[in-house]
């Protein structure tokens, strides 16, 4: 296997800048998703590691050989990359073994090695006694692990998954994310993930880069992306955060800031060089937020949504209607749309400033 290293990456199109000044260190045998909206340069980040686009600026080095940068230009079949598709890329007209092994038959790799190669691969997927079989003839996920061996036969140093589940059923997507997990750990591959889908990112990934607009936001663990958001982009992307418009009160101490928001005085959670000051911004989540008799802040409720012993309620502060509100309300209590009500913040966290925002 091969760690991958991306080093002030640069794509443009055109006057479109794809990526910016991206740089990202996947360690050997690390699983790393790339998750990001619509548009944010995933897809474009990948083809540059596979070889299929080349950067502008930057350099991409892979298991400690630079593959892209000035004047070098390693073309794709000699990258050892491997890649699985969301579309399987299948061909119709062969079976499940000479489809796993239509790379090693090109290289002209003798029968008997190319055979047992093929085996192993199928192996490793789950799939024996599959070999005889035509795509046609088998499920969604049983197709997605035959692209998977493909992939594997030519024994790759790095694998790229570009949106693989996306194909597939709710069911089927979360057996494909457990089968995943379980190649990543037997076999112990270097993965980078490109997906839109945040609870696959967050269920398979050691690590997770956010991209937006082709700017990296944040790359750190799920927990850490979760908890310490570093913008506001990571904070509201990231399981649908709250950004609200806060003032802290007083200087961290012991990882803690008093702050006041929407006329709330709250304790929240925060880097340990954060100061006083008016303009800040913090993130809350709807489980930081409950329902209460006393104090809090008054809010109106805009809808409520009925999800099977609870429902989610849309609301707005009382005095800032223009600010969204979101939180799970467990059964037998009910709020309907057009109740007042009041909420208070129990915890969150105060989203760093601009300076400090990448780690």
């Amino acid at each position: 296997m091969a760690g991958l290293k991306v080093k002030n990456l640069t794509k443009r199109f055109a006057d479109f800048a794809a990526l910016s000044d991206v740089s990202l260190d996947v360690a050997d045998g690390e699983f790393v998703a790339v998750l990001g909206p619509s548009g944010c340069g995933k897809t474009t980040l990948l083809r540059m590691v596979a070889g299929f686009e080349q950067p502008d600026d930057g350099e991409i080095t892979i298991g400690g050989k630079v593959m892209s940068g000035a004047g070098i230009n390693v073309q794709p079949e000699n990258r050892k990359v491997g890649i699985v598709f969301q579309n399987y890329a299948l061909w119709p007209h062969m079976n499940v073994a000479e489809n796993v092994g239509y790379s090693l038959r090109v290289a002209k790799v003798d029968k008997a090695t190319r055979e047992k190669r093929v085996e192993e691969a199928l192996a490793l997927v789950n799939l024996q006694g599959f070999g005889e079989r035509r795509p046609a003839n088998l499920s969604g996920g049983q197709r997605q692990r035959v692209a998977l061996a493909r992939c594997l036969v030519a024994a790759p140093s790095l694998v790229l998954f570009d949106e693989p589940l996306a194909n597939l059923d709710v069911h089927l997507r979360a057996a494909m994310e457990d089968e995943f997990a379980a190649f990543h750990k037997r076999t112990g591959t270097t993965i980078v993930y490109i997906t839109h889908d945040q609870a696959e990112a967050m269920a398979l990934a050691d690590r997770i880069a956010v991209l937006d607009h082709g700017r990296l936001m944040q790359f750190a663990t799920p927990r850490m992306l979760y908890e310490e958001p570093a913008n506001e982009m990571v904070a509201s992307f990231i399981a649908q955060g709250m950004v609200l418009p806060a003032e802290i009160l007083s200087a961290a101490q012991d990882g803690a800031c008093r702050v006041r928001i929407l006329g709330q005085e709250a304790v929240l959670r925060c880097r340990p060089d954060e100061i006083a000051r008016a303009d800040a911004k913090v993130c809350v989540r709807a489980g930081d937020l409950e329902v209460v008799e006393m104090g809090g802040i008054p809010i109106r409720v805009k809808r409520s949504i009925y999800r099977g012993g609870g429902s989610r309620i849309e609301a707005s502060p009382a005095e800032r209607p223009d600010i969204e509100l979101h939180f799970d309300l467990p059964d037998p209590a009910r709020l309907e749309e057009g109740t007042q009500a009041r909420l208070a913040i129990r915890t969150g966290w105060v989203i760093p400033r601009a300076e400090g925002a990448v780690r």
